[in-house]
Order: C-alpha cells, then sequence, then structure tokens
C-alpha cells in the first residue's frame, strides 16, 4: 500500500511549451479593435485558469490556488488544465504538477508523449518544440508505491487505459489529504518523477533555460538543445 515518506528536492524540472514572444494568440490577429476585445472577453470566459480563480471550477476551489507570487498562472493554470482524459496520477477536471527530479526524466517524458501526438495525428518527418525549463522545490510528505501498486500503476501503455490503477490510487489519496506521489519514471530508466497534488507545494517555481526538443512521429528524441531566450 502506498506509504507517506519525507522528500526534499530543489530543482526538479518541467518543461512547458513556449507561448509566441507576443503572449496570447489573439494579439496576432489582424482583426478590428471591438473584435478582439470581444475574442479577449471570451477567451477569458473560457479560460478554465481564470474561471477556476472566480470560484467557477468542480476540479478546484480558489482558496488552493496561488495569488501575488511569481508564476502563479504557470502553477494555477497547470491544476486547472487536466486534459480530456487526465494523466497518470490525475482525473478531470483536476491536473497535477509533474516534475521530473533530474532533467533527463523531464526531457524523455515530455519527448515521448510529443512524439505520441506527431504520430497519432499521421505527422511526419522530425519536428522541433521549444519548451521553457520550470523548476520548483519541494519539501514535505509525499506518498511512495509499493512494490505491487507500481507493476499495476506504470503500465507504458495503451494511453489511457494504463492510466485506470494509477488514477484510481490518486483519487483516492488526493481525498485522503495526500499531497502528492513519488514514483519511478515510465519513459526512462533509473528516472523519477513527482505528481504534487497541491498548488501550494510547488515552491519557488521560476523559470530556467529555454530548450528545443526534436522528434519524430513514434520515435525516440532525435535532439536536445539549450537554445537563447
Amino acid at each position: 500500500m502506498a506509504y507517506p515518506h519525507p522528500f526534499e528536492y530543489t530543482g526538479t524540472h518541467r518543461l512547458i511549451a513556449a507561448k509566441p514572444s507576443g503572449g496570447s494568440i489573439l494579439e496576432n490577429l489582424r482583426l478590428p479593435l471591438s473584435v478582439l476585445t470581444a475574442l479577449s472577453e471570451l477567451d477569458g470566459a473560457t479560460n478554465e485558469r481564470k474561471v477556476a480563480e472566480k470560484g467557477g471550477s468542480m476540479g478546484i476551489g480558489p482558496g488552493e490556488l496561488l495569488y501575488g507570487v511569481p508564476e502563479a498562472h504557470i502553477v494555477n493554470a497547470t491544476f486547472n488544465h487536466a486534459g480530456p482524459y487526465g494523466g497518470r496520477f490525475h482525473r478531470p477536471p483536476r491536473g497535477a504538477w509533474y516534475a521530473g527530479i533530474e532533467m533527463e526524466t523531464a526531457i524523455a517524458e515530455v519527448s515521448f508523449h510529443k512524439s505520441r501526438f506527431l504520430k497519432n495525428a499521421h505527422i511526419t518527418g522530425a519536428h522541433a518544440f521549444h519548451y521553457v525549463d520550470f523548476l520548483a522545490d519541494f519539501s514535505g510528505v509525499f506518498h511512495q508505491l509499493d512494490a505491487s501498486e507500481r507493476e499495476a500503476c506504470l503500465q507504458p501503455g495503451p494511453i489511457p487505459d494504463c492510466y485506470a490503477a494509477s488514477q484510481a490510487l490518486a483519487h483516492k489519496l488526493l481525498y485522503e489529504g495526500s499531497n502528492g506521489i513519488v514514483y519511478p519514471s515510465v519513459r526512462r530508466a533509473s528516472g523519477n518523477c513527482i505528481a504534487c497534488f497541491r498548488p501550494a507545494l510547488v515552491f519557488h517555481p521560476h523559470r530556467g533555460n529555454m530548450y528545443r526538443i526534436t522528434v519524430q512521429a513514434g520515435k525516440s528524441m532525435l535532439e536536445f538543445q539549450q537554445v537563447s531566450i
């Protein structure tokens, strides 16, 4: 059975896709100001992070979100954009903050999912994507998996079916008050990850370097390179 264990680490890595330098994509549209204003209002009304910050989310209340600290919007967005099927240790509509303990682990995890996306979209050839490394510190008690749970919860595929056992366990732990789970990476041997259930425990989130990852559909990462911001 998953057991609580102290976990302290400085500088975990979460790679987040870099946005265009202009900020919102709406700013780059050549439309009348009145139309842009209306679209911006619609974007704000349907943005899951903004809805949650106003108390409109079924997954997480505004009292759990971060305010007035650097990169609060990044952390909050992670908990409010859970995806249609969730992830390994979260169900919709509540997300979690995933990070690699090692940089190589974060790269392997992101590369796998981007390569899978290209394959599912029938997009051929090599493609480069830019990511910002968001570093964060953790200090607290997090659950770890026992041997039987590692077998059940860390299946590599098929996605999302392989998430059934891990999501069920995470859901149970979340509502029993768990802070999250530290677990072996599925995509990198000897790598380790954390899935944090509580925004307030993502300490000192800050931006590191920007990287370019080149992947191809259904294949391992082709290239990883630091680039200038």
